[in-house]
């Protein structure tokens, strides 16, 4: 059974593998086995080569469906460039001194906006009601004290220029 189906099965399997050679033996081997496992197919005297390509076929999509819900598999070196690339906490209570500093710079008026709007995540229309003023002093104080707080951070704006077209 090997010797008259397994090279055709091969080529069918690797096929649909992309060329992944490993994997195309192991679906070979895996499908020959239930054939042999299934002892009235095999002597059975009928065709099996059909068989053999639909279980084949079927291995690999449930090779393929079994792999894309796995997580994907990494190698031993990647939990360095993990490590590597985490913040640690000094990094964070840093940032959050150099932001409260920042912070204490606006005026009550402009942090109430963005502590209502940022951190708590209401929309201009809810802080309006909430703040009782106008939704467009919302939305100017929110404009004014981001720009002081870019300011006070030291983030500079890059403005572009649009080019000039000089007029034959």
């Amino acid at each position: 059974m090997y010797e008259q189906h397994a090279r055709p099965l091969q080529g069918y399997v690797l096929q649909l593998l992309g060329g992944d050679l490993q994997r195309a033996e192991d679906v070979v081997q895996e499908t020959l086995l239930r054939c042999w496992r299934n002892q009235q197919l095999a002597s059975g005297g009928q065709d099996l080569r059909p068989w053999l390509f639909k279980v084949a076929r079927n291995l690999v999509i449930d090779d393929y469906r079994l792999r894309r819900a796995r997580p994907k598999e990494v190698d031993g070196t990647a939990w360095l460039e993990d490590v590597l690339a985490d913040n640690d906490d000094v990094d964070r209570v840093l940032s959050s001194l150099v932001l409260g500093k920042a912070f204490q710079t606006l005026s009550p008026a402009h942090r109430e906006v963005l502590y209502e709007t940022y951190y708590t995540g209401r929309s201009t229309r809810e802080v309006s009601l909430l703040l009782g003023i106008p939704p467009g002093t919302v939305k100017s104080r929110l404009y004014h004290a981001v720009r002081k707080l870019r300011l006070a951070l030291g983030v500079t704006e890059v403005v572009e220029e649009k080019p000039v077209i000089a007029a034959k």
